[in-house]
């Protein structure tokens, strides 16, 4: 069986970019809301593992990341 080569990781400014663009470009908001967006969810903790841990800034994380904080955006108003 071949080995997946392990994920390039982001550093945490550079993951919370990717997420923001992942959810203008996948939910069709303004660059404006997804920022607001993405800092309500860092306030209410949920990116404080990410920052912890490395392995969890990648670009496959990254979009799971940016539909569950887009499907989270009526709690973190």
């Amino acid at each position: 069986m071949t080995k997946k080569p392990p994920a390039e990781t982001m550093s945490y400014e550079a993951y919370l970019d990717e997420v923001t663009t992942l959810i203008t470009e996948k939910y069709d908001i303004s660059d404006e809301e997804a920022i607001r967006l993405v800092m309500r969810a860092q306030d209410a903790e949920y990116f404080v593992a990410h920052d912890d841990d490395a392995s969890m800034r990648t670009l496959e994380r990254a979009h799971q990341d940016a539909r569950t904080v887009f499907n989270m955006k009526d709690r973190l108003s």
